[in-house]
């Protein structure tokens, strides 16, 4: 039995991620997620989806950006 990372289950199915060669155990998704998934610099969520990168920070979405003075990231083309 491996035991997860985030929550400290021990648990026979337990799942490996291996991001920039570095290898997580995980019990489930949402472990993996609390442990791996960057946060909005606006807003705090976490991004699991695209998001958006300026300035060097990542945002959840255009709105976050720009109320972080990022303008120049829209959500929709004109």
């Amino acid at each position: 039995m491996n035991q997860c990372e985030t929550c400290g289950n021990e648990y026979d199915k337990t799942m490996k991620i291996t991001i920039g060669g570095e290898s997580h155990t995980f019990d489930s998704f949402e472990c993996a997620i609390q442990a791996l998934a960057p946060k909005c610099a606006q807003c705090n969520c976490r991004i699991l989806g695209h998001g958006t990168e300026a300035g060097g920070e990542y945002y959840c979405c255009a709105h976050c950006a720009t109320r972080a003075g990022h303008d120049e990231i829209v959500d929709r083309a004109q």
